[in-house]
């Protein structure tokens, strides 16, 4: 016998949101999956039907619903779309990075060589005190992306 969840009721102003949310302009794929997922909870749709018409799991069909219901009054429906930060290694190479990485190759190399190694690009950065630690590989990935 299937669990019974509590039904997902749009207001008619929440429902022309996401309806045009769906419809217009450049958004993630996953935030349209979840305003669909709404939409089509809103219509008493059964979970099945949920999943075979978007291709999402019953995983993500259960958050949504459950975001959506524990949303505060004053909350914006399209904040229920958005997906929380998720976990992981921090970037550490970023934009202010990748520049010295390219000036420092397009200048001119040390005295006594003929041009910049990854190896000499790598402790110059640490040197200038840019970033921590580096190494030549992450220089050499960082030098290719400018190509």
């Amino acid at each position: 016998m299937p669990k019974k969840y509590p039904a997902v009721r749009l207001t008619t102003e929440e429902r022309d949101l996401l309806e045009q949310f769906v419809a217009h302009g450049k958004k993630s794929a996953r935030a349209i999956n979840r305003a669909r997922i709404l939409l089509l909870l809103d219509e008493a749709r059964s979970e099945t039907d949920v999943t075979t018409i978007l291709g999402v799991s019953r995983g993500t069909i259960y958050n949504v619903r459950n975001k959506y219901l524990h949303k505060e009054h004053d909350e914006h429906i399209l904040d229920v779309l958005h997906e929380a930060p998720r976990s992981g290694r921090p970037i550490k190479i970023d934009t202010r990075v990748e520049v010295h990485v390219t000036m420092i190759a397009c200048s001119d190399p040390p005295e006594g060589y003929g041009r910049w190694s990854l190896h000499m690009i790598a402790d110059k950065l640490v040197q200038l005190a840019v970033i921590d630690t580096i190494s030549y590989e992450s220089v050499r990935r960082t030098l290719k992306k400018t190509n």
